[in-house]
């Protein structure tokens, strides 16, 4: 071990917390006002769900289900995969009013429509991109190409952790796999690493390599972290880099986090009530996790997610600024077995139908919804028309639309039954107040009480910014309760 008198190791101490604080400083810059809410769970549906067959009925385009498609929805335009004239697909599944502010509803969503005044469905959103990758990384990066800061990167670096035992930012997934863009939408880019999003696992040891190796004990592991320490801090005084004080706050979440994670990632501790709430079961192990694919071994029980969202609630409660839930399988072409609107969506929709309801119903039973902001969505929607390959046709199926999709939005600062934006009569094109996706990045930062145009972090020359370089994107005002 490296000799070190108490003076020494004193006034490193004290270089290193004032380096930390020069990470920081830019940071408090960005605080605007007094935000409505504390913590973000964002809720990713990794490879777009069909908003025209959950959330924006057509009954047109049902009418004209199978018929050609008018040239102006496709002449001129690109798309992922449809090629020549296609046929308009009308949704296979019933739609219902429900709740004091009429929302209309798919069959698939029953339990959902015990909530939905307590959210506000935003049907006008757009994007510009129509891969997955790229559209991934514009909304929750705001740029489509890798190398950007997250969106809970950039609230963990502008508001700080709650809870200095855990991390300010956790990364939760389920589907079977990860979403296209990879751990480049939970990533810190240009901003220290520290602030990046942690992937925790809902099953066996929650985070890999925090837990000690065999024979070493708290003591031990306390003396090794002290001198790991004694080196990144002289290093830093030579080379002021600041990432060799982001290892060392690293290295220390780590060891808080040994005897706090545990904890908090232990959904057998709920009463029997709130696992029932959320459909939850601990050590559940889904069959999904290990096949070669996922899709084809959806069961509609399968508690992978119900279980993150029990854990999402746990850890907003327990101080941790953002959770993101990546839900993988949403991609739903029709050409392949598991992908398909008539087979599959069903089933991933039973999946998230009764969790989402009960992580709504236990976020304001316990008074934390009016402190947390609740989005769901996907990176894109679906088309109105058939997708339709030769040879390759397992079930019904729609292709990637940038144009026009829906999220929505829940918790405080959210108005609740609300409905914003509308589409034309077979769900192509916005026609009443589109919304970006920087509005929904803007939107969220002005809720955590961020100002989203002076947030910004120098970088190669330029201020970064979550919503870009211009000022185009807007906080969505009629959101606002």
């Amino acid at each position: 071990m490296i000799p070190m008198n108490r003076k020494s190791f004193i006034n490193l101490n004290a270089a290193a917390l004032s380096g930390i604080a020069s990470l920081q400083a830019g940071a408090t810059q960005s605080r605007s006002h007094f935000g409505r809410v504390k913590s973000v769970i964002y809720l990713h549906m990794a490879g777009s769900p069909s908003q025209l067959d959950l959330f924006d009925d057509k009954p047109l385009l049902r009418k004209f289900n199978g018929k050609e498609c008018p040239k102006e929805l496709y002449e001129g335009k690109r798309f992922a995969f449809l090629k020549g004239i296609p046929s308009l697909l009308g949704s296979p599944f019933s739609f219902s009013q429900h709740g004091q502010s009429g929302a209309e509803l798919s069959q698939l969503l029953p339990e959902f429509s015990s909530i939905v005044d307590e959210v506000s469905i935003v049907k006008s959103i757009q994007t510009d991109a129509f891969n997955h990758a790229p559209a991934q990384l514009l909304l929750h990066t705001g740029n489509q190409l890798f190398g950007g800061a997250a969106d809970g990167a950039w609230i963990n670096y502008a508001l700080q952790t709650e809870n200095p035992n855990l991390p300010g930012y956790i990364v939760l997934s389920s589907g079977g796999k990860s979403p296209s863009a990879g751990q480049s939408v939970w990533g810190s880019g240009f901003l220290p690493s520290v602030y990046q999003g942690v992937k925790c696992r809902s099953l066996g040891e929650p985070i890999l390599y925090t837990s000690n190796p065999s024979g070493v004990d708290r003591d031990l592991r306390r003396m090794t972290l002290d001198t790991i320490s004694f080196i990144n801090q002289k290093n830093y005084q030579q080379h002021l880099d600041s990432e060799n004080l982001t290892r060392t706050q690293q290295y220390e979440l780590a060891f808080r986090m040994q005897e706090t994670v545990p904890e908090a990632m232990d959904i057998s501790r709920e009463p029997d009530a709130i696992l029932k709430l959320y459909g939850a079961k601990p050590n559940y192990s889904s069959e999904a996790s290990t096949a070669s694919d996922p899709r084809t071994v959806y069961k509609g029980d399968d508690a992978t997610f119900a279980n993150n969202c029990l854990l999402a609630r746990r850890l907003v409660e327990r101080g941790v600024r953002f959770v993101q839930l990546y839900d993988w399988g949403w991609d739903h072409h029709g050409t392949n077995f598991g992908e398909t609107i008539d087979h599959t969506l069903p089933i991933k929709a039973k999946q998230i139908d009764h969790a989402i309801t009960g992580l709504i119903k236990d976020l304001k039973q316990s008074g934390l919804l009016e402190q947390t902001l609740v989005v769901w969505g996907g990176e894109f929607g679906r088309t109105p028309m058939l997708q339709k390959m030769r040879d390759k046709v397992a079930g019904l199926g729609r292709d990637h639309q940038a144009d026009a999709f829906t999220m929505w939005f829940a918790g405080g600062g959210i108005k609740k039954g609300g409905h914003f934006g509308k589409t034309d009569d077979l769900g192509a094109m916005v026609t009443e107040n589109p919304v970006h996706v920087r509005d929904v990045q803007a939107t969220m930062l002005h809720l955590l009480g961020i100002d989203p145009y002076r947030t910004s972090y120098s970088f190669q020359g330029l201020e970064q910014r979550l919503i870009g370089p211009t000022n185009q994107a807007k906080i969505i005002k009629q959101l606002l309760a």
